[in-house]
């Protein structure tokens, strides 16, 4: 008996600009891991360039140093976005009931701090060094783990704010302190000397590729209801 070919059903429209997304920022995480893991010349001149500037500047502006290494060792450190995300999480299962999206957000920033420590032991770049050094850090450079987790973090956030229907004014806040956020804890990493600039870039890429690869895998857990 001859069994009709049932075609799959197409991909909702608001599915593609995430699949688009997440094949974009994988193409250019993969790029960039490429250029720094085989020490592309270009790339490393152009990373000392910056960096040497930036290390100037901030042994010069001392107070605009001070300012920035409390904001990334405390504000934006990834042990304060992870307790962020505990809280959030413990929110969406105990107010609104939605265990699963709170076990989903605790795993996903959970595979981002394995990915970033797992990607810097293989690469095993060295971070830069000064003779005058406004700061210190451990571990190896790339990618850079608060550009990272404060990418993952604020990324999920956002999404599950404007899933659950935020409010216009909440939103636009939201928005605002994340993209504060994630564009000033790459900006101090490199300004303190700890970062070579493609570090965070590396961060940021890796960070969203998470986030947009997470999203699809709630949005086929628990579809939204129309």
């Amino acid at each position: 008996m001859h069994t009709p070919h049932t075609e799959s059903p197409p991909r909702p429209p608001e599915h593609r600009p995430v699949a688009l997304s997440t094949g974009v920022l994988a193409l250019c995480s993969a790029l960039l891991l490429t250029l720094v893991g085989v020490e592309w010349r270009p790339l490393l001149e152009l990373d000392a360039d910056i960096a040497r500037t930036t290390h100037r500047w901030a042994v010069e502006e001392r107070g605009l140093t001070q300012t920035s290494r409390i904001l990334t060792d405390w504000v934006w450190d990834p042990w304060t976005m992870r307790v962020l995300c505990g809280v959030a999480a413990a929110l969406l299962a105990w107010r609104y009931a939605a265990s699963w999206s709170a076990l989903w957000l605790v795993l996903t920033v959970a595979v981002a701090t394995v990915v970033q420590q797992g990607l810097k032991a293989a690469l095993d770049r060295a971070r830069p060094v000064w003779p005058d050094p406004v700061d210190s850090a451990h571990y190896a450079a790339f990618p850079s783990g608060h550009a990272m987790t404060a990418t993952v973090v604020c990324g999920l956030l956002l999404w599950l704010l404007h899933r659950h229907g935020a409010g216009r004014v909440l939103w636009r806040t939201a928005l605002a302190v994340a993209v504060l956020s994630v564009t000033g804890v790459g900006l101090t990493r490199v300004w303190l000397g700890v970062h070579w600039p493609t570090d965070v870039l590396g961060g940021w890429l890796l960070g969203a590729l998470l986030v947009t690869a997470a999203v699809t895998v709630h949005r086929r857990r628990c579809p939204a209801r129309r």
